[in-house]
């Protein structure tokens, strides 16, 4: 028996079609018998040598980064036989184990509809990220779509090139005007299909009832260019960051008909929202009909044996590192006292008007059923304690407010309406400050003061 090495041939095994490479080959009677390694499995085996098939190519074998190709492609084979994670092998990230938990606990069954309801800062938009190219790399996704608030999109574009090298376009439904004269293409052709991987603002493609000036055929193509065609644009899966804003206080709201088209658009489905239920059954049980209509039929089916296979969650407190030490450090609240100083005599005298104002005014507020100026003097005192820029801002744009006659305020302001319940304390700020909302008695002196 003569024996001789051939550590760099690589070739075919005949019969499984994998990739192998020719460790030894030895001649035993008059037959060669070949030792050979299977990067796929890791297997050494023996085989006849005309069980082999050389790879296409140069006959001294195939070139080094078509061998590196074949081999991570048998590797990802053969994982996905096993039903092994592929997704944490690939981007730039490595993943903290609460996020390869979310991983596999969402591709574990055939239903991919879940809400990752992880608290801030635990990365679920690393966790959906990992959710879409593990669907992806398994051939199962092709077409994805993310909405998001509009402060998010660029960073949703960002993250998904930077930690998973995937391109996605930041769609904004205002352009398409200019889009469709630079591309030629018509009314009825629908742009939500020019791209595989998108970002949209989730705002910009609510439906809408109405809007001053605009007839009913104007109204008609708005929805139908930005909600209509995107929903029949035949996605794979949607990702929905801040979920909780399509709650809604009823199902008439805009956000909530958003929700609810875009939960049929897909059939793999992820919601995002470190804060989904905000101690509002209802409007958490509209949430979770997004992902199964028929296991959230009403308010009493919002049961913990209900809800837990369709929420993914992690607490900040139970979160651990990869060598299993806790994540963050416990959390400890004090109230220190801080004195006002001498040089500090300005500032004291603002915020105590200012909270007097505040008290005075929410105080009669509540009397005459003003919720939305009681809500605004909340607001005046948390911007009291941030900085004195931000409350003199606000100061003055009130002070705007109720300049104007009379007949142009009004009780509660209509940029708030039925999607109060959807903002975030932002938002809230904004819509309030932005309202025509009629003031108090005397409030235009205190404002001035």
């Amino acid at each position: 028996m003569q024996a001789s090495s051939t550590a760099s041939e690589w070739a075919y095994l005949e019969g499984s079609g994998q990739l192998c490479r020719v460790l030894e080959r030895h001649a035993v009677w008059g037959n060669t018998v070949c030792q050979v390694w299977l990067p796929a499995s890791g297997k050494v085996l023996r085989v006849r040598e005309s069980q082999l098939q050389p790879l296409d190519g140069s006959e001294s074998g195939a070139a080094p980064h078509e061998i590196t190709y074949a081999a991570a492609a048998a590797r990802i084979a053969d994982a996905l036989e096993r039903d092994t994670l592929v997704a944490p092998l690939e981007g730039t990230l490595i993943p903290l184990p609460h996020q390869i938990h979310a991983l596999s606990r969402a591709i574990s069954g055939d239903q991919v509809r879940f809400l990752l309801a992880d608290e801030v800062g635990l990365g679920k938009t690393i966790e959906a990220g990992l959710i879409m190219k593990e669907l992806k790399i398994r051939g199962l996704v092709r077409r994805t779509l993310v909405v998001a608030p509009t402060g998010l999109v660029t960073q949703w574009v960002q993250e998904m090139r930077n930690r998973f090298d995937e391109d996605f376009r930041l769609v904004i439904p205002g352009n398409f005007a200019a889009l469709r004269q630079i591309t030629g293409l018509g009314e009825q052709d629908n742009l939500w299909r020019l791209h595989d991987q998108v970002v949209c603002p989730l705002d910009s493609v609510k439906p809408l009832e109405s809007r001053r000036g605009w007839s009913r055929e104007q109204v008609a193509r708005y929805n139908r260019e930005r909600l209509e065609d995107l929903v029949t644009a035949g996605w794979d899966l949607i990702i929905v960051d801040e979920a909780h804003r399509m709650g809604g206080s009823s199902e008439q709201v805009a956000r909530y008909q958003l929700g609810e088209a875009l939960s049929q658009a897909s059939p793999y489905l992820l919601l995002l929202s470190a804060t989904p239920h905000q101690g509002k059954t209802d409007a958490f049980r509209r949430i979770l009909s997004f992902l199964d209509p028929a296991a959230f039929p009403d308010d009493g089916s919002v049961r913990q044996d209900r809800v837990a296979p369709y929420v993914i969650r992690t607490e900040k407190r139970r979160a651990i590192t990869a060598e299993g030490r806790p994540l963050f450090k416990p959390r400890e609240v004090r109230l220190l006292p801080v004195e006002w100083g001498s040089e500090h005599h300005e500032h004291r005298a603002l915020y105590e008007a200012v909270t007097e104002y505040v008290r005075e005014g929410y105080n009669q507020a509540m009397r005459e059923k003003q919720t939305a100026v009681g809500f605004l003097m909340i607001l005046m005192q948390r911007l009291l304690t941030s900085s004195t820029r931000a409350i003199r801002t606000a100061l003055e744009r009130r002070l705007e407010v109720l300049d104007l006659p009379e007949g142009q305020l009004s009780f509660f302001g209509e940029d708030i309406g039925l999607e109060w319940a959807g903002l975030d304390s932002e938002e809230q700020l904004e819509a309030v400050l932005k309202a025509r909302l009629k003031g108090l008695r005397s409030e235009r002196s205190e404002v001035e003061l």
